[in-house]
């Protein structure tokens, strides 16, 4: 009997049978379909939940990048996209957003064959999301007006906002699906053409959603993707012909982006860069036990492995050791589990070198001198597979490597603060200024927390239980320090892709 879609759950499907027969395509997507990669050396990708081999690609063939690049300007010099109005580039939007909402079985099982996530956040968090960010780009690509001066009765005055041109957009693998959609969104959205580089460790989702871009209506050539290692994305990141470059990672690559952005022809950057997000809570927040699990969700959900995860727990001293006891016990239900199981809530790391990375950093706390307060003794459900368990370290002080490096992986820090301004000194002594999180019931303290917060995103949670806030992509958020250049997400995100040009006409 087949599934009704409005009542099917993420538990109604038998998803090891499904991984079984799912189609794994990493051909480059160019010109409208699926094309080999040149030659070059080969990368294998294994699957994160058991070490076996998932696929393998082209990892550095850089003639591939000037193939789709040529694909998409000659597609932004017919103007078979950027020629169509708004509202036609809306309708293909939502199109694709119902198309990917039609293939949440499928786009889900490919992220969490590829990342290792739980296969239930991928199902009701990834696909779902990825879905809004094009819906929220489709409503808002005509809500960008322009400034109109008409001063006298002889001149008029305007700005006049034109597509960009050629987009390069290389995007990490923790989320690879929503970051496509992140990119793909307001790129597409303004009239732009665009190049996405995917990491190589996950390469499944991006092109198959430039296929259901195709099926909404996106002419060829308009969307392309390019698979390949760091090598791709620095001929991407050079080339000429690029007029803006979009990237989500590592501070440490942004910032050999924006060298090669220089050096070439000083193509616009877009950076969404690493944090080390402080979460800090006040003596006067509300209930404990709803803090912990707020706390343990926001450390240690996809397994550490998100920007904004909140890999630093500020605990005001008053209530430490009974704050700390609540984040042990709801780390300690999280449990290890097959990313393919529906009832996992906690899946796999990425790769076997990152595993080893993790493993380094959980010793270097040892080290140090920060005292480990927890650690899971769950077997991981496959040995050979890249599993570790949530790691809390006590007595962490503001110089450890654990509380400064992007660790990117489950493990908690814990500091303790006197006061408010002890509070800040510690939650900004970082070179990152992502996002931070802040527990209190003083609302007064909230806004000068808020003003003095080196972030570009701050939540403020009020009471033990919030709810609402805007859809996820409907907040312009850019990263502070090194945590990136520009904004991405909203109405400013969608101005990001247009060039603005003074228009002054005398009669």
């Amino acid at each position: 009997m087949e599934l009704d879609r409005e009542t099917i759950s993420v538990s109604d499907i038998s998803w090891t049978e499904r991984a079984s027969t799912v189609r794994l395509d990493t051909r480059n997507f160019v010109d409208g379909a699926r094309r080999s990669a040149e030659r070059g050396s080969i990368f294998e990708k294994r699957a994160p939940r058991d070490d076996t081999p998932l696929y393998q690609l082209s990892a550095d063939a850089p003639r591939d990048v000037e193939t789709a690049v040529s694909s998409a300007r000659r597609a932004v010099v017919d103007r078979r996209w950027s020629g169509v109005t708004p509202s036609r580039r809306q309708v293909v939007l939502r199109d694709l957003a119902n198309l990917v909402d039609n293939h949440q079985e499928e786009l889900a099982l490919l992220e969490s064959l590829d990342v290792g996530k739980p296969i239930r956040d991928a199902y009701d968090f990834d696909v779902p999301s990825s879905a809004n960010v094009l819906r929220f780009n489709a409503d808002a690509a005509d809500k960008l007006h322009s400034k109109i001066f008409g001063a006298d009765r002889t001149s008029l005055s305007y700005e006049l906002h034109r597509p960009v041109g050629v987009v390069g957009a290389i995007t990490a693998w923790n989320f690879p699906l929503l970051q496509a959609a992140s990119k793909i969104g307001p790129a597409l959205a303004t009239g732009n053409c665009l190049i996405l580089k995917p990491s190589e460790l996950t390469s499944l989702s991006t092109a198959r959603l430039a296929e259901l871009a195709v099926e909404a209506g996106v002419p060829e050539g308009v969307l392309n993707v390019i698979h390949g290692d760091g090598a791709v994305g620095a001929v991407l990141a050079r080339h000429v012909d690029v007029d803006l470059l979009s990237f989500t990672g590592s501070s440490r690559t942004g910032k050999q982006l924006l060298v090669a952005a220089g050096e070439s022809n000083m193509k616009r950057v877009l950076l969404e860069c690493g944090g080390k997000s402080a979460n800090i809570v006040f003596d006067d927040c509300p209930d404990l036990d709803a803090v912990a699990a707020a706390v343990v969700r926001r450390a240690f959900w996809n397994q550490g492995e998100v920007c904004t995860a909140s890999s630093r727990l500020l605990v005001h001293e008053p209530i430490k050791e009974a704050l700390l006891e609540r984040v042990i016990y709801h780390t300690s239900q999280l449990g290890l589990g097959d990313p393919l199981d529906p009832m996992t809530q906690f899946g796999a790391l990425i790769s076997r070198s990152h595993l080893a990375k993790v493993v380094d950093y959980i010793a270097v706390g040892a080290a140090e001198g920060a005292l480990m307060i927890y650690k899971s003794d769950d077997v991981a459900p496959d040995p050979r597979g890249y599993y570790a368990s949530p790691i809390i370290y006590d007595a962490v002080t503001v110089d450890h490597r654990i509380a400064q490096d992007e660790i990117f992986g489950p493990v908690l820090s814990v500091l303790s603060f006197a006061d408010e301004a002890d509070a800040l000194r510690i939650a900004n002594q970082t070179i990152y200024g992502l996002s931070a999180i802040l527990w209190t019931c003083d609302m007064s303290r909230a806004h000068r927390m808020c003003q003095d917060l080196a972030v570009g995103w701050t939540t403020v949670n009020l009471t033990a239980e919030p709810v609402g806030g805007p859809p996820y992509g409907a907040t312009a958020i850019g990263g502070h320090k090194q945590s990136g250049v520009g904004v991405e997400g909203g109405i400013d995100g969608l101005a990001e892709y247009l060039t603005r040009t003074a228009v002054q006409i005398f009669v």
